[in-house]
């Protein structure tokens, strides 16, 4: 796909768990396009920081239904990316 690093990586996703995980395992987590691949976003987040990129795993997280006072509104799905990079390598996010 011919797509940016920027447009690639939506945001990072700072929770308890992928903050934990940065610090101690050296993976990180990111909401990302649903039309890139994990070779995409193995190049987008190694041009984005420079660092080396070891594993990409990725999920589809399906979106629910929230309850407004209006009706139902339907949420979207997302694509999370969870990348291991080398020994060595951070990447700052704050």
């Amino acid at each position: 796909m011919n797509l940016e690093p920027h447009y690639i990586l939506r945001k990072p996703l700072l929770t308890e768990k992928s903050t934990a995980s940065m610090e101690e395992l050296n993976v990180y987590a990111f909401e990302v396009d649903r039309r890139a691949s994990k070779d995409d976003i193995k190049e987008a987040v190694e041009s984005a920081f420079g660092v080396k990129v070891l594993k990409v795993t990725t999920q589809v997280r399906k979106g629910g239904s929230r309850r407004f006072r209006y009706g139902k509104v339907a949420e979207n799905s997302w694509k999370r990316a969870v990348v291991r990079v080398a020994e060595g390598d951070t990447i700052e996010l704050f």
